[in-house]
């Protein structure tokens, strides 16, 4: 029977192998030699791993791929992606050769501000605490200064401090509802620190404001927390080219495939099944550029598919119609990104990802990870409405099947050319793959 273990985050990285693998593997020397086949050879570069996070044992790796010819804002690009699912990278590569000759991704930045909030519980008339968060503005940003003094030299800093009753929701609830303008940082840490002063000086001066009766003076701060719902840091990316020129390889006509796009995608506004598989196809591409430029995907999808609810239904995050002869497809999204702080600075491959992306700025980085997502979507419901889905994905999934098969580097060879005519199952690779080694 196993037992709980006292300090392990005290033990030896050897020690944390030898226990997990003695104590919830079925192998442990197999357990450990696949760990310890994951450190990084160089020594410094494994310490640096070690302390991204607590406890670690060995590293994860994604593939790191590259989706070339995104012309973006007629900048040519050639953009990092991480991700372990087949199909994606040649996916979102595709779709930007398509558009490569048709003028390409043209992307704009709508906001750029973020979210904070203090939380907390007041007893007593909200108009007498209407008035004291008027009268200790001044107050409650000098106390924060010091924190947002650096940002102010840049650009950025509080934007506004705004009194939320919520107390028709819960009782006695209250907010203060703050913006913020973090510029190529992500701001996470910045902001959270903010908020902590705002919540310390307001507690503070209210238990000398006289207006308030005692209650009122003793204001109770649940949390201060920045909000990765962030529906102001919005971007917009879109694509559009007469109809004529939506030429493609399978037998289907400009008209009648623009048609197909336009009712596949309304049909995603108004299905929240669909919807939901929709916008997961549009976060293929946003998460592999998040994550290979070392930026939080959890804050990103949280926030994003926030947005798609926002109308109090989940609906698809991008559009598509045609006036006029002109077919247009496009997507805004909220995205709170950094190029600089966190892991930026920290993870070789994330410093390498954004030379690749020619050093963008965070509203640049923004834009970019638009645009992957855009061409991920026009990729998948490409194919949903002509081909089908599984056509381009079973091809694409075949190494993994014929790995899993333990297959040769010869029978690999042989079967690919072999499914570039036929269409790939898992039972129809398993298949040929079983009557190929008969064969031989």
């Amino acid at each position: 029977m196993r037992t709980p273990i006292q300090g392990f985050s005290k033990l030896s990285k050897e020690d944390k192998i030898n226990w997990i693998a003695d104590n919830y593997t079925d192998n442990s020397e197999t357990t450990k030699e696949i760990l310890k086949q994951y450190w990084n050879v160089d020594i410094g570069l494994q310490k640096l791993h070690d302390e991204f996070i607590e406890n670690t044992i060995s590293n994860y790796y994604l593939p790191f791929g590259i989706a070339p010819n995104f012309l973006i804002n007629d900048k040519l690009y050639a953009i990092p992606m991480a991700i372990e699912e087949s199909s994606v990278v040649a996916a979102a590569s595709k779709a930007a050769k398509f558009w490569l000759d048709k003028g390409g991704f043209k992307t704009r930045v709508i906001g750029t501000q973020k979210i904070g909030q203090v939380h907390f519980i007041f007893k007593g008339s909200s108009t007498k605490l209407q008035s004291f968060i008027d009268a200790i503005r001044p107050i409650l940003m000098n106390d924060v200064r010091a924190i947002t003094r650096n940002m102010e030299k840049r650009g950025g800093g509080i934007s506004s401090i705004e009194l939320r009753d919520q107390s028709d929701k819960l009782d006695n609830y209250f907010q203060l509802h703050c913006t913020f303008e973090t510029l190529d940082a992500m701001g996470a840490n910045f902001i959270n620190s903010c908020l902590e002063q705002l919540a310390l000086t307001m507690k503070r001066e209210a238990l000398t404001y006289t207006p308030f009766n005692e209650q009122e003076q003793r204001i109770e701060v649940v949390m201060s927390i920045l909000s990765n719902y962030v529906p102001e840091c919005l971007v917009k990316a879109e694509v559009s080219c007469p109809i004529q020129e939506l030429v493609l390889e399978q037998p289907v006509s400009p008209e009648e495939f623009a048609e197909k796009m336009v009712r596949a995608v309304n049909i995603a506004n108004v299905e929240p099944f669909r919807a939901v598989t929709h916008n997961k196809g549009i976060m293929n591409g946003i998460d592999a550029v998040v994550l290979a430029t070392g930026n939080d995907f959890r804050a990103v999808e949280a926030g994003i598919h926030a947005y798609a609810a926002k109308e109090g239904i989940y609906r698809s995050l991008t559009h598509a119609s045609v006036e006029n002869g002109i077919f247009k497809f496009w997507i805004e999204v909220p995205l709170a990104l950094g190029t600089v702080g966190g892991l930026t600075r920290l993870h070789p491959l994330v410093r390498l990802a954004l030379e690749i992306l020619q050093k963008p700025s965070a509203p640049e980085l923004m834009q970019i990870v638009a645009a992957a997502g855009l061409a991920q979507n026009f990729a998948a419901v490409r194919s949903l409405v002509t081909t089908g889905i599984q056509e381009g994905h079973m091809k694409m999934h075949l190494l993994n099947i014929l790995n899993q098969m333990s297959a040769t580097e010869d029978e690999k060879k042989t079967l690919i050319e072999y499914f570039k005519k036929n269409s790939a199952t898992h039972n129809s690779v398993v298949e040929a793959l079983q009557n190929l080694r008969k064969n031989s």
